[in-house]
């Protein structure tokens, strides 16, 4: 439920299923994984978020998304889904997101499970993210 997922996050660990490990994966449209990692997501009940990329390793850029979120239920699995939002632009005008599998969220804890495709065949990244305090 958005109950178990509302709230602040830091995305703890990243690992690949179906993907070498250290392979170049650019995620969310937007960097390398590498630059995922630390990132902070504000996620309220309100469903207008963000993210925030703070690492500078491997050549990242810091950066601050606007985000409009929600969850969505697909064929039995629970989805996380949400749209980057643009000054200007209503969130019902934004065709393009992205949806992730909710495999598991708790109150402190929360993994997602990317499906990418990755040379031709289907992969996953997956996503540890530890609630703030």
């Amino acid at each position: 439920s958005k109950a178990n997922v509302k709230g602040n996050c830091v995305v703890t660990h990243i690992q690949f299923e179906g993907i070498p490990e250290n392979s170049k994966v650019t995620v969310f449209d937007e960097a390398s994984y590498n630059c995922f990692k630390g990132s902070s997501w504000v996620l309220p009940s309100n469903g207008k978020g963000s993210y925030t990329l703070s690492s500078t390793s491997d050549g990242c850029s810091t950066a601050s998304q606007p985000i409009m979120w929600s969850i969505y239920k697909q064929a039995g699995s629970t989805m996380f889904q949400f749209k980057k939002m643009t000054e200007g632009i209503k969130a019902k005008d934004i065709t393009d997101g992205y949806r992730v599998e909710l495999s598991s969220a708790d109150g402190s804890n929360m993994v997602w499970r990317a499906p990418v495709t990755f040379e031709g065949k289907s992969a996953f990244i997956v996503y540890t993210l530890q609630r703030s305090r």
